[in-house]
């Protein structure tokens, strides 16, 4: 059970939060599939201030949700304190269930310029940062991260005490560490020791992809709750499996063809009524590989998918799909 302030889910299967992943349409299925709690895409603190309120507000956009999706946390990054502070003002007045801070991308243009996980180089500018967060707003505040910049310089159990002390109600780890990004072996092993420096919830995250490592981190590590992010970009019934095998220590089938099909049919439709026809057929060009892996031909199924330019005739292939025999896919 993870309890995060006034907000409790049980057992604590996050969505991470992803760039141009977890839009709206996507935690929509996840939710629907089992994800306990979602997080926005990690949105720019800068580009919500500077945002031209008259144009389109892409930045701005990132902030929407649907009741349905609660619990709810909108993710912020930026390395500057006062812009951070002032871009929590604006998403609290969305009044989602949490202000989460980004202290753990790896990318070069987040993490170079000090944002993300660049503020584990800077645990000064990180307390600054952290404290103005929590001081704008009503709302539980946490913080997801890394175990550190480098392998020389893992100080997590340092910063769990001092995120703890001034006031963040619950910590989020990628069991990598900077410099990894998203290669190399993820150590788990850092959770218990922090688990046994503070009493917040510690979430486990990182190469979290099927239920048995799932359920290996909850009973080995402690943790309080655990959080998805690549695995359910390859495989979003991943939450749904999770859910079932911890109740009943069994594994569910993988999903049939045509269940592919149709969730990749209710995905694209959630994205046109949200994001329009334009920017939801761009954006599923992402999702097509999870939904159609391990499918004989996926990669030229996949490429043949992202070519269509035009809803209807996209919709038209995906139904035809459905009742399609997938051997028959790359013949």
């Amino acid at each position: 059970m993870l309890k995060i302030g006034p907000i409790t889910v049980d057992p604590g299967i996050l969505l991470a939060p992803m760039e141009d992943v977890s839009e709206l349409p996507f935690r929509l299925i996840c939710k629907e599939l089992g994800a306990d709690m979602l997080y926005t895409e990690f949105v720019n603190a800068e580009g919500l201030l500077l945002e031209d309120p008259e144009g389109p507000r892409r930045t701005f956009n990132k902030l929407r949700f649907l009741p349905e999706e609660r619990p709810l946390a909108i993710q912020l990054y930026g390395a500057a304190s006062l812009s951070m502070e002032k871009a929590t003002e604006i998403a609290s007045k969305q009044n989602p269930d949490l202000i989460d801070i980004n202290c753990g991308c790896w990318v070069s243009n987040v993490a170079l310029r000090g944002a993300g996980a660049g503020l584990l180089r800077d645990l000064p500018q990180m307390k600054e940062v952290v404290s103005r967060v929590i001081g704008a707003t009503h709302l539980p505040v946490t913080v997801k991260t890394r175990l550190g910049w480098d392998q020389e310089s893992i100080r997590i159990v340092e910063v769990a005490k001092m995120l703890e002390d001034i006031g963040v109600q619950a910590l989020a780890i990628h069991c990598r560490t900077r410099s990894q990004g998203h290669k190399g072996a993820v150590d788990y092993d850092w959770i218990p020791k922090v688990k046994a420096a503070v009493s917040i919830p510690i979430i486990l995250n990182g190469d979290v992809v099927s239920p048995q490592i799932v359920k290996e981190a909850f009973d080995s590590t402690g943790c309080d709750g655990v959080m998805i992010g690549r695995g359910a970009i390859t495989h979003p019934w991943v939450f749904r499996e999770v859910q079932h095998y911890l109740q009943t220590d069994e594994l569910l089938l993988e999903p049939t063809f045509k269940e592919r099909a149709e969730l990749c049919i209710k995905h694209l439709h959630l994205a046109v009524e949200h994001d329009g026809a334009k920017y939801a057929l761009i954006g599923m060009r992402r999702h097509y590989a999870g939904y159609f892996r391990g499918v004989r031909g996926a990669s030229q199924l996949r490429a043949e998918l992202s070519s269509y330019k035009e809803f209807d005739p996209l919709l038209a292939r995906l139904e035809e799909l459905r009742e399609t025999d997938p051997e028959r896919i790359a013949a």
